[in-house]
């Protein structure tokens, strides 16, 4: 390693006075602090971290040897090493059926640490990112001693950042993403019971977690003082303790998005506008972008359901991360990735409106700009609803997708495909400038155009560039 590489502190690793996450070159270092210590040497001594690791819920992590930890120049008790993600991603832009993966694996980490003597101290979405299909558990400083009684204290925080969202798509059919992207914490329970609707209120899990907690938390309003007393005077035995999270376990498990239905883009895996030869070509041109250049890291934009993600992955790519603004389609696309263990992430994301920076100074949740890390992209299909779905200008368009990787292959979709016409039905046609020259000429300003395939009689062309 370069003596040169500087130690930078994670922008969002600030609040928690136990320690702090640092990156060096390819190292994610974790600081443990005095206030860390008694949660952090429990859980190692009594085999909680080790007992995670094998069970495949934590990751990776070990503790440097103190030595060699002082040339780091950190002031700390312990320092760990983890294991470095390729991506990291925040609950607002999982799909559901992620979001419900998280949440239960969330569940059966304090259930592991229950064996163990061991509570969590919280109950954050963000301590849990994504390697490929896989959920992990990322916070060690989280763990802490856990004594005959205590009551589960990160409860609130779960129902806000896990069940409420989980809850809008299955019992309301409303994609959790906008909501819980413009609600730092997570959705409020306040507000989801004001949801619900009357046959909603008989059935006795929503009673028990989202009107009963709701009640509960206005009478906290109205009388702080009494309401934390009569918190202190909560006792919780373990077998409860454990009854609560497996119950809630068993419930979450089977939770769906209510009224999963047709979308406009959802099924475009199953039924093209093209014919079968014309999508074998599309297959095989981006298996040939994939096969020689061999990308650590692709980002398929507009992955809809993750064909040509799938593709690329086998063709030489060694990780993708996928961005689609269909709820349904996203929920395809992380089934294929679990189904096929593939090191695929699929993401929400409103091209036109991407996820902002974040959090206090804007600096504890990065936005997509900020998280640019591709050497290479997949934008097949997508310029069209940019352009003229959303009356962005092409030559942006271009200049955007060039700079979201040095290498791509992008496709352009005429005015005479059906597809756009479709688009183009219910408005006026104000883009006069919206042609395939024009979009060449502005992919040329920014970058050398290597190969351009026509792959359909309506005239789809796919343009294969790399970045000057």
């Amino acid at each position: 390693m370069s003596a040169v590489e500087p130690i930078l502190r994670d922008p969002g690793s600030f609040r928690d006075p136990k320690g702090h996450v640092f990156s060096r070159g390819k190292e994610i270092l974790r600081t443990v602090h005095l206030a860390g210590v008694e949660g952090y040497e429990r859980a190692r001594d009594n085999g909680l971290i080790e007992a995670l690791q094998s069970s495949g819920l934590l990751i990776d992590t070990e503790e440097i040897d103190p030595r060699a930890a002082r040339t780091y120049g950190f002031r700390a008790e312990y320092v760990l090493r983890h294991a470095r993600l390729p991506f990291i991603s925040y609950p607002y832009e999982w799909s559901f059926h992620a979001l419900k993966d998280a949440a239960l694996l969330h569940l059966d980490v304090i259930l592991t640490c229950l064996d163990h003597e061991v509570a969590l101290s919280d109950a954050s979405a963000n301590n849990i990112q994504f390697d490929g299909h896989r959920p992990l558990f990322i916070d060690v400083l989280s763990f802490q001693t856990y004594t005959e009684g205590d009551p589960w204290l990160g409860y609130r925080q779960f129902c806000e950042q896990f069940l409420n969202p989980l809850l809008l798509a299955a019992c309301f059919g409303i994609s959790h993403h906008a909501w819980y992207r413009g609600s730092f914490d997570g959705i409020a329970t306040a507000d989801i019971a004001r949801l619900l609707r009357l046959r909603d209120r008989f059935n006795l899990r929503i009673l028990s977690h989202v009107l009963l907690q709701a009640k509960l938390q206005r009478r906290s309003h109205k009388d702080p003082a009494a309401a934390g007393a009569a918190a202190r005077k909560v006792r919780l035995s373990r077998h409860g303790y454990r009854a609560i999270v497996s119950r809630l376990r068993d419930w979450i498990a089977g939770l769906t998005p209510a009224g999963d239905a047709k979308t406009a883009w959802a099924d475009y895996a199953c039924s093209h506008s093209y014919a079968e030869g014309e999508y074998t070509a599309k297959q095989t041109a981006v298996a040939a972008f994939c096969r020689p250049l061999r990308p650590k890291m692709l980002w398929d934009i507009g992955c809809n359901s993750g064909d040509f993600t799938a593709t690329a992955l086998t063709s030489g790519a060694q990780f993708a991360v996928g961005f689609d603004a269909d709820p349904i389609a996203l929920g395809k696309a992380y089934a294929r990735a679990k189904n096929d263990r593939l090191n695929f992430v699929p993401l929400y994301q409103d091209l036109a409106n991407p996820s902002p920076s974040q959090g206090w100074n804007q600096q504890e949740r990065r936005g997509i700009a900020d998280r640019r890390c591709a050497d290479a992209i997949l934008a097949l299909a997508i310029v069209h609803h940019l352009a003229i779905g959303r009356n962005v200008p092409l030559p942006d368009v271009a200049r955007w997708l060039v700079e979201l990787a040095p290498n791509g292959i992008i496709e352009f979709v005429p005015k005479s495909d059906p597809m756009v016409q479709v688009m183009l039905a219910a408005r006026d046609d104000i883009f006069d400038s919206y042609t395939e020259e024009a979009f060449a000429q502005a992919l040329q300003s920014r970058a050398t155009i290597i190969d351009r395939q026509q792959i359909s009689a309506t005239g789809r062309m796919l343009f294969t560039y790399t970045r000057r």
